[in-house]
């Protein structure tokens, strides 16, 4: 009866079901319109076409980079990454006027007179972000590389700001992975294994993190169009390059490749002494392993041999007459006769044990050949 009473007063309210959801769908439309991106902000640090730090920390819509940066969406999502887990596949972007660079912690648009840094704001990356800024800075100020292009100063300081990084951290897991190899060449335990476990991931992710930045870079190098329209600057002043002039723009990435390069081959040699270390202990394991399944047959063959003979001691000791009793010498020839078979079964299992123990590679060929 009360439901139908309150189906009833529902009904005949002013704000009844259809309300109800009209109110909904408008406050989801609102919250997706507060949330969409064109809407949102980035926080940027520009310098401007002297090197001069115009703007620290400074929000810019969404809108105004699409529109006054020449940037897509898609740009923006891969360069926002505060609703990405982890870390996005590098990537050089080049466009029309702009270079779009998404590198480790590095984001930043390269214009011809400007350059726009995308701050990370996360703890991991806040002091090599002051040091990537610093990095632009003097680069962009410097006169010694005056007769390098304006986008091509931002670029190398973008470059040796992420290779130095990189340097760094292949520095630091050298030198663990290093320590904890030399400590299992003392000695082998399960706390050193785990550490070594850990190791190993940590250094595959970087060298994978490493040859991803190589490999940006050589399909940069391999891309002529792309190194082309790098000189934003003369571009600008309407002195595009054609597609075989792009020598400068090419020895200064191809540095950098080689550098990137031996960080993968260092990496990678690491990797392969770890692995080597990997089958040697488990080698040694196995050697282990089978030194105690020796031991134990070893113990079995005396146990079964003890048991032959207390087998015979067993059934002269029985509560039957028998003539050795009688015997003066039956005594001893009972035992003689008791310990032969004894150390005659011994002496064979032995010798076939010896045998099992000396395995070589010629055994294993000789085998496969009398098969065949």
């Amino acid at each position: 009866m009360s439901n139908g009473m309150a189906r009833r007063a529902m009904t005949s309210s002013p704000f009844n079901r259809s309300d109800y959801t009209s109110l909904l769908l408008e406050k989801n439309l609102m919250h997706r319109n507060h949330m969409l991106p064109e809407s949102a902000s980035l926080r940027c640090t520009v310098f401007n076409d002297k090197g001069d730090l115009i703007a620290s920390s400074k929000d810019v819509k969404r809108s105004t980079l699409i529109s006054e940066y020449g940037l897509f969406p898609r740009d923006l999502r891969k360069i926002d990454k505060t609703n990405h887990s982890v870390e996005i596949a590098p990537s050089i972007s080049v466009r029309r006027d702009s270079i779009l660079i998404n590198m480790l912690y590095i984001r930043c648009l390269i214009k011809a007179d400007t350059v726009i840094l995308f701050d990370d704001m996360s703890l991991r990356s806040s002091r090599a972000q002051s040091q990537l800024i610093s990095e632009i800075e003097t680069k962009l100020k410097s006169t010694t590389d005056s007769s390098l292009a304006y986008e091509m100063r931002a670029l190398e300081a973008v470059l040796v700001s992420a290779m130095t990084n990189l340097d760094a951290e292949m520095k630091v897991h050298t030198t663990v992975t290093k320590g904890i190899l030399s400590e299992l060449e003392q000695d082998v335990t399960s706390d050193k294994l785990r550490f070594l476990l850990i190791q190993n991931k940590k250094i595959s992710t970087f060298a994978q993190k490493a040859t991803l930045i190589r490999d940006v870079i050589d399909e940069l190098l391999d891309n002529d169009d792309d190194l082309a329209e790098m000189y934003l600057t003369d571009t600008l002043n309407n002195k595009p390059h054609s597609v075989d002039d792009h020598a400068e723009v090419e020895m200064l990435l191809e540095s950098y490749y080689k550098h990137s390069d031996e960080i993968v081959q260092t990496i990678n040699s690491v990797i392969a002494n770890v692995r080597t270390t990997e089958e040697i202990i488990n080698i040694i394991l196995d050697s282990n392993r089978n030194q105690l399944m020796l031991l134990g047959l070893k113990f079995s063959i005396g146990l079964l041999s003890l048991g032959a003979g207390m087998f015979a001691a067993s059934a002269y000791g029985m509560n039957l007459e028998n003539f050795i009793e009688e015997d003066h010498y039956g005594f001893p020839l009972v035992v003689i006769l008791t310990m032969a078979p004894m150390a005659f079964l011994f002496a064979y299992s032995s010798k076939h044990l010896r045998r099992l123990q000396k395995v070589t590679m010629m055994d294993h060929y000789k085998s496969v050949r009398e098969k065949f």
